[in-house]
């Protein structure tokens, strides 16, 4: 006799088997139907259809006296641009975005007129001026901004949205547009979604080993920092001694937003290999006593389309206090972070180097010790070895190279942590990062990340980014308003000695 629960899991099987099937028909009816209809409006040419869905959806802006009166648009419009848009192939979507901002934006000749009228009411009473002061406001809202509005409203709205600003993003990166009309409804669109994505309508949720399956799916499909291997390494970074936290959405249910992971320790790591592939077992038992510090070691947003929106230095904040609410003895908060583009920049300047024959990024006694291991003489011969040792990570197959060069490359990655700069604020993202949020840069590590990604990115080389919860404010003053970066002596030993043996 077959047991009961077996029987039961049989049917809900079938019945998931029949659902799926049903849905699939559905789905592929559906698009079908629907591609015959598009076939039917784009009959004489995309630009074509283009303009009649978009005259269709993109309703006029109400006069400025009407502008509370008027009833909304059908909901019917904004779904049926959402599909017309998810049917469109990825050059037809930069034409309609483009059409979009350029033909349904700014009445610019009315905006005119009313800055105009507000130069001539300058001697009037400050009712009046207020008033056409409004009435200028009101002008300068781009009419395909009421179409957003009205998107974010119907089921799924929002996260359509924040895709449809990824496109945005992807077409201003490559330069397939130039126009400013394109960057006009990117900001717009940051705008709205800044204030759709603000702190009071975000939800913290710690992610744990009984969380949905589907959330620890995305949770590791997202890890962009420490890839995760299998389900096993998952198990452990939500288990004993690790925290993970995300942000989720009421109007993207499902979605983390950004994702942070977190190691409870008893010092400050300074390498990723103790925190990501050691582990003594998935069963132990957490002491507290053992729990001083938090380390955050990966934090990663999940949404291209959120860009630019503040979510990753707010869920640091909020996490800092959710974990001084669970261990209040908590004395320690650091990062343990990547150094992305510190061996392409490198590259980059040993290219710039060989061309103009000088080689004072490493010590004459270094390159000596280069050029004895590599068979080479010790001017641009060695040069390029090393650049070839860089490039393969060859290097670090052999113990003397790893101890020749280690003070050379860690004054290097000092430098440019530190000293390398666009518009004034730190060239490293992740390190412009931390030093926003008010953290400190307090100790680089060297043979940090030793997996074949960390040696490509890095040269193995991480950096502890500190927060004393007492200085962030005034440090994330300095250096947002004076572009001054707090660092340790240990950093700042390794900028002299940049400063003393090399010539930039």
């Amino acid at each position: 006799m077959i047991p009961q629960h077996i029987i039961c899991t049989l049917r809900s099987g079938v019945r998931c088997w029949q659902h799926r099937s049903v849905l699939g028909t559905v789905l592929r009816v559906e698009a079908l139907d629907f591609r015959s209809v598009r076939c039917r409006s784009t009959s004489a040419g995309p630009v074509r259809s283009m303009e009649e869905i978009l005259t269709r959806v993109v309703v006029p802006l109400p006069t400025y006296e009407t502008r509370e009166k008027s009833p909304p648009p059908s909901e019917s419009n904004s779904v049926e641009f959402m599909h017309f848009y998810r049917s469109l192939e990825k050059e037809e979507k930069s034409q309609l975005l483009a059409k979009l901002s350029h033909d349904f934006g700014v009445d610019h000749k009315g905006v005119s007129e009313l800055a105009g009228k507000l130069l001539d009411t300058q001697q009037r009473d400050l009712a009046t001026i207020l008033q056409v002061e409004d009435r200028l406001r009101y002008s300068l809202t781009p009419r395909y901004k009421q179409l957003l509005n009205h998107i974010s409203r119907v089921e799924s709205g929002v996260k359509f949205l924040v895709d449809l600003r990824a496109d945005l993003l992807e077409i201003i990166s490559s330069k397939a547009s130039d126009s400013p009309h394109i960057r006009d409804l990117n900001g717009t669109l940051k705008s709205l979604l800044s204030e759709w994505f603000s702190v009071g309508l975000l939800r913290l949720e710690r992610i744990t080993w009984q969380s949905p399956c589907e959330i620890l799916q995305k949770i590791s499909q997202y890890e962009a920092v420490h890839p995760v291997r299998n389900w096993t390494d998952i198990k452990r970074r939500v288990g004993p001694y690790r925290r993970c936290y995300a942000f989720t959405h009421a109007a993207m249910p499902g979605e983390p937003l950004v994702v942070l992971h977190v190691a409870l320790t008893e010092d400050i790591s300074d390498n990723i290999q103790s925190i990501v592939r050691e582990f003594a077992t998935l069963d132990s038992e957490e002491d507290v006593n053992k729990v001083n510090t938090a380390v955050f070691y990966s934090i990663s947003s999940t949404q291209a389309g959120l860009q630019g929106v503040e979510l990753g230095n707010v869920l640091i904040k909020r996490v800092v206090r959710e974990l001084q609410s669970e261990f209040p003895h908590m004395s320690q908060f650091s990062s343990l972070s990547p150094i992305p583009g510190f061996s392409s920049w490198l590259q980059g300047l040993l290219s710039q180097h060989r061309k103009e024959g000088r080689v004072e990024l490493l010590t004459d006694c270094e390159w000596r010790k280069v050029a004895d291991v590599t068979n080479t003489t010790p001017d641009t011969n060695a040069l390029d070895a090393l650049r070839k040792l860089i490039s393969t990570g060859d290097w670090t197959r052999s113990e003397r190279l790893v101890h020749i060069l280690e003070p050379a490359l860690m004054r290097l990655c000092a430098w440019y942590l530190y000293g390398e700069k666009r518009r004034g604020y730190a060239l490293n993202p992740v390190a412009n990062f931390h030093l926003q949020n008010g953290a400190t840069m307090w100790r680089l590590n060297w043979h940090a990340d030793t997996s074949p990604r960390g040696v490509a990115n890095s040269c193995g080389i991480m950096v502890n980014y500190r927060y004393f919860l007492q200085e962030t404010t005034s440090n994330s003053a300095a250096y947002m308003h004076n572009k001054v970066i707090t660092a340790t002596e240990q950093v700042l030993g390794l900028i002299s000695q940049f400063q003393k043996n090399s010539k930039l």
